[in-house]
């Protein structure tokens, strides 16, 4: 071959058939990949909260819980939150949720009692279970199913989002001393801890979370209950009542909810469900944490800068308030066959949980209070 031979460009040779035809699937395969990720559904939730905006431990949470599940699924699955009355009022949300006006839904199930008032035991009762009691019987003890078959007519798919861990038994302008103390006083209160207080003469109100403050200031109402020190602290009540009683009777270990429409949950792609499912559990921990923190270092500017009494109810009142709750959790058994179903199943286990914590919990608490000491 000659140098000026081999400057010349080698001839083109012909494509064949097969070769063409391969040529064309894999252009078809390039341009089709994008297309793929161009059709795949989107999806824009609304979560609506009982909740004023931004509250702390609540709110916060609820928000955080959104933005998780539209960051998990890389922006498939949108949520955006409203704050209670900015798309329907605090006590209207389980409604919203059920006619697929908010996809979603941030609250607690004992503000829904009057739907179901098997409802309640998925809040919590009053002398009830803890936060990791209650946990524990919704992911493992069964309590989860029977959750998810009390809401089921209303189509309606929970999951646990969290807890405030024990609350504080409430604000009252004076102090109470005996039983007698509580006939005629005004309180706003919500669950069943509410209904024992009604049997022992107390006028209860129920207000969403945004009132209670204003209601207290006004005279509407004699005393109430909130959350525990962080939350009480952040909505001012020691202004407007000194006698701090904590714990409660009534709310334990209260439990969070995450609600959504079961026709648009069962919509979703499988992965979605997993995200939003595990981002339900994901905040349960988170909320309680958080809860736990700020109520600890939430306690001592309470009492040191805002002169505020720790007290706690007498031994006689809680044996009054215990027999009042062993009433009313009767009524409740006997008002139907959900009811039943979940307090049979819910008792059995708070039963064995008091057994395993006065050998345990109660015995650990006490152990620390020696080490103090020493």
């Amino acid at each position: 071959m000659t140098e000026e031979q081999s400057r010349r460009p080698a001839p083109e040779r012909p494509v064949g058939r097969r070769e063409l035809f391969g040529l064309g699937l894999a252009a078809a395969g390039t341009l089709a990949a994008p297309a793929v990720v161009r059709a795949e559904t989107k999806y824009n939730w609304k979560m609506a909260t009982s909740w004023p905006k931004n509250t702390p431990g609540v709110g916060v949470n609820a928000q955080r819980l959104a933005d998780s599940i539209t960051a998990m699924t890389g922006g498939r699955l949108t949520v955006q939150l409203f704050a209670a009355g900015e798309l329907v009022p605090a006590f209207e949300v389980f409604d919203a949720v059920s006619s697929g006006a908010a996809e979603m839904g941030h609250a607690s199930p004992y503000f829904w009692q009057g739907k179901d008032k098997a409802f309640h035991f998925f809040s919590g009762i009053p002398f009830g279970l803890f936060a990791q009691e209650h946990m524990g019987w919704l992911w493992f003890g069964g309590g989860q199913q029977l959750w998810e078959k009390a809401y089921a007519p209303f189509g309606v798919v929970p999951f646990y989002a969290g807890s405030s861990g024990p609350q504080a038994g409430g604000w009252f302008r004076k102090e109470m001393k005996t039983v007698d103390d509580f006939k005629g006083l005004k309180m706003r209160i919500a669950g069943l801890g509410g209904e024992v207080l009604r049997r022992l003469g107390v006028n209860v109100v129920l207000l969403p979370p945004g009132e209670i403050f204003q209601a207290m200031q006004s005279g509407t109402i004699d005393a109430a209950e909130w959350v525990g020190p962080w939350n009480d602290l952040a909505f001012g009540l020691f202004r407007v009542a000194k006698h701090y009683y904590m714990p409660s009777f009534f709310e334990f270990g209260p439990a969070l909810e995450l609600m959504v429409n079961k026709a648009m949950f069962d919509a979703l792609p499988a992965d979605l469900k997993e995200i939003v499912k595990r981002a339900a559990y994901a905040s349960a921990s988170e909320s309680f944490a958080d809860f736990t923190f700020h109520n600890i270092v939430s306690l001592k500017p309470l009492m040191e800068k805002e002169g505020v009494v720790v007290r706690e109810l007498s031994e006689d009142i809680v044996k009054v308030l215990a027999r009042e709750t062993k009433a009313v959790m009767a009524d409740i058994a006997a008002s139907g066959p959900m009811a039943k179903e979940v307090f049979d199943s819910f008792e059995a286990h708070r039963l064995q949980a008091a057994t395993y914590a006065k050998v345990m919990d109660l015995a650990a608490y006490q152990m620390r209070e020696v080490s103090r000491g020493a």
